[in-house]
């Protein structure tokens, strides 16, 4: 099993596949939206943010998502973490409720994960 890492720059096909083969076939990630960063490789979302929070990120700048690298690109990402339940922030189920949070997470994966 691979370590959860931080992404600050491009990833390789390989590395996302090493990590999305702990859940079969996706990656759960959790980014930080005003550092343009994200963790990869937590059995749980949770662990990815708890890595990030350790870095130096703000809790209320982390989304979860999972990264499928097989589909297609317009279907790849799904917007979906327990992480993401902030009913003080108007986000209240576990699917990231607000479009320019979900385009700002789909930017920063697009960046970092091929």
């Amino acid at each position: 099993m691979k370590p959860i890492e931080i992404l600050r720059t491009l990833t390789t096909k390989e590395n996302l596949l090493a990590h999305a083969a702990l859940h079969g076939d996706m990656a759960k990630v959790v980014v930080d939206i005003a550092r343009d960063i994200l963790a990869i490789g937590g059995e749980m979302h949770a662990d990815e943010e708890q890595l990030l929070l350790q870095d130096g990120s703000v809790q209320g700048n982390l989304w979860g998502a999972n990264v499928y690298p097989d589909r297609s690109s317009d279907d790849r990402i799904e917007f979906t973490s327990l992480i993401n339940i902030r009913p003080r922030s108007g986000n209240r189920s576990m699917e990231i409720s607000d479009i320019a949070i979900q385009q700002k997470v789909q930017e920063v994966i697009d960046r970092l994960i091929p």
